[in-house]
């Protein structure tokens, strides 16, 4: 005598596939969150005019182009550390000296500054000088 089944071995195999389809979705939404809570959306820095000796804050928006006297600066990244006691900021500057009409460089300042230590890379500049204080 052959035992009838409930269940069709075709069925159980979708409900499968299913269910690895939700966990999968799941972990990509999560991952995506997680990117999205330590990716900010603002940089905040701090302009010295060494020549009047006058600070000025400005925001920048990531990925957008912002224009200070006659600097142009772009934040690319900005990152807060995950750790709370000695909290640490970091963003991915590019400054571009518009008043030189020379071509020798292309950026005054290129590269990663950081909030605690900005003399690990510095922004060289005979009248700015430029640090990090917020990322948002």
């Amino acid at each position: 005598m052959k035992l009838k089944k409930n269940i069709k071995p075709g069925k159980v195999n979708i409900i499968l596939k299913l269910f690895f389809f939700y966990i999968f979705f799941l972990f990509t939404n999560f991952l995506t969150i997680a990117n999205a809570a330590t990716e900010k959306k603002f940089v905040e820095i701090k302009i010295l005019d060494k020549v009047s000796s006058k600070n000025s804050e400005l925001k920048i928006q990531i990925g957008k182009e912002k224009i200070f006297k006659n600097l142009s600066i772009k934040a690319l990244k900005c990152k807060n550390s995950e750790f709370d006691d000695n909290p640490e900021i970091t963003a991915y500057l590019q400054v571009i000296d518009t008043s030189n009409t020379t071509n020798d460089e292309v950026f005054v300042f290129n590269g990663w500054t950081f909030s605690s230590s900005p003399s690990i890379k510095p922004f060289d500049h005979p009248v700015y000088d430029i640090w990090l204080t917020k990322c948002y």
